[in-house]
This record gives C-alpha cells, sequence and structure tokens, in this order.
C-alpha cells in the first residue's frame, strides 16, 4: 500500500510558540486549546477534576481512580484499559482505545488538531513508560495486540498506521511529517508543514533506535535491524538494515529465520 500524497500545512500548527505567546488571547483559552480541545466550561472541568484527582496518584487507589475518571473525557475506552501513573491525556475526547490496553506511566497521549480524528488504539495493546503519540492535526492508529516499548515516539501530522501484532522495540521513532525547506530568506522553522503519512503492516517487528521517516512504507512481516533508518519502502517479509536501511534478505529465504538481523555478511 503506498503512501499517502503530501499534504502540506500552515506554519502555525509548526510553530507553537504563535499558539501559546498570542497576546490576543487570554491563558485560558490557550490552556483550553492546547490541552483539553474542546470549548465550554464543562468540557474543561472534566478535565481538571480527571487529571488533578487522578493522574499522579500512585498504587492501586490511582490505578482505579484513573479507570473511573479517565473515561469521562476520552472519546471511548475499553474494558479492563490500565493507566499508569502521569498518564498525559490532550484533546482526549478524539482518543479511542480498545479492551485490554495498558498505558503505562509517564506517556503522553496528544491527539491535538483542528479537523482530525486524533489516537486510536486497538485491543490487547502494551505501550511502554514514557512512549509520546502525537499529533500534529494528524492520525493515529495502532492496530491490536501491538507491542510499544519504552520511550518510542509516534508522529503524525498526516495518517501513520501501525498495524495488528507489530513489536516496536525502545526508542523507535516514527516521523510522520516533514519540514518545507525550499526558501532560504527564513528559516526552516517557520516554512510549515509537508506529510505523507506512515504505514506499518502487520507483525513488524522494529528494533531498537530505528528511525521512521516520513513517506515510507513496510510490508507485513518484515524487520528493520537495530539504528536503521527507512526511507521509502520496505517489501513484505524482508529484513533491512542500516541507514538508509536496505534489504539484506528475504525471511521466506531457507534459514533466514536462524540469521540475525544485524548480521549484513
Amino acid at each position: 500500500m503506498a503512501a499517502r500524497h503530501p499534504r502540506e500545512h500552515d506554519p502555525r500548527i509548526t510553530v507553537i510558540q504563535s499558539e501559546l505567546f498570542n497576546e490576543g488571547r487570554s491563558k485560558a483559552d490557550k490552556y483550553r486549546e492546547l490541552f483539553v480541545g474542546r470549548p465550554g466550561l464543562w468540557a474543561l472541568i472534566k478535565y481538571e477534576v480527571a487529571t488533578v484527582l487522578a493522574s499522579w496518584v500512585p498504587g492501586a487507589i490511582g490505578l482505579l481512580l484513573r479507570s473511573r475518571l479517565y473515561p469521562l473525557v476520552l472519546g471511548s475506552v475499553g474494558k479492563n484499559v490500565v493507566f499508569g501513573v502521569s498518564v498525559t491525556l490532550r484533546h482526549p475526547h478524539k482518543i479511542h482505545i480498545g479492551d485490554n490496553v495498558v498505558i503505562d506511566e509517564l506517556c503522553c497521549l496528544d491527539a491535538k488538531g483542528t479537523d482530525n480524528q486524533g489516537i486510536r488504539i486497538g485491543s490487547g495493546v502494551f505501550i511502554g513508560r514514557n512512549t509520546i503519540l502525537s499529533c500534529k492535526n494528524g492520525d493515529i492508529v495502532i492496530g491490536d495486540r501491538a507491542n510499544i516499548g519504552f520511550n518510542c515516539e509516534i508522529f503524525s501530522a498526516s495518517r501513520v498506521h501501525v498495524g495488528k501484532d507489530i513489536l516496536m522495540a525502545a526508542y523507535t521513532y516514527l516521523v510522520g511529517g516533514d519540514h518545507l525547506y525550499d526558501r532560504t530568506d527564513i528559516p526552516v522553522l517557520q516554512q510549515g508543514r509537508t506529510a505523507r503519512g506512515i504505514e506499518v503492516g502487520d507483525a513488524v517487528w522494529l528494533g531498537t533506535h530505528v528511525v521512521v521517516t516520513d513517506g515510507s512504507v513496510i510490508g507485513r512481516d518484515a524487520i528493520i535491524g537495530a539504528g536503521a533508518v527507512v526511507v521509502g519502502e520496505v517489501p513484505e517479509f524482508a529484513i533491512a538494515t542500516g541507514i538508509p536501511a536496505k534489504v539484506v534478505r528475504d525471511r521466506r529465504d531457507q534459514g533466514a529465520g536462524s540469521r540475525d538481523p544485524k548480521d549484513q555478511s
């Protein structure tokens, strides 16, 4: 499946400073736009109650409080969902979570955007400590039974789709967007974004410190070796390593399963 066509974004989406330092808006309005994502006093009250009373509380009491209060602000939550201590929620009404999901401590689920659908997490998913799912007016979709390790980041300015049964090792970064840089008379920061999205197929294994760049497509059952940078397309069942990642063998070849994917000899 090919990645989506490039989508250009207004520079204001990239330069968050313009929202934070807009002198024409009150602090309450800025807070509500950046964190709550919905107008009205009731939406703000529910968000504050859920985060202030439950986010920081450790132990079994905290788990119980979060299981009761977070569904009040989230778009939808399935059965047996566990939220660790200090999980950050932004624009929570656009976050949908399936059954039997674990969101570990210090994760950030940020569905921010003006016209996006947000974050959708399937059933049986584990999201490791310190992991960030960050929308910049894009969408993130995570399939059932995905296992996402510690300190990972999935960034989306368009659409990032991660398939079922994937294994994502620690410190992996999916970069679903890029900066425009054609002009030299102004900084890159002020030139807006372009985004084609990322597709990661079912049953893929991404090794530690892998980077997947915008516009990339990884076929089902592929393995990406530790430290690789994916630029473009990796076929299904391929083993790819290096910077940029290159296919070194096909898993369906006889004996491939017994070889270490980091071994390129």
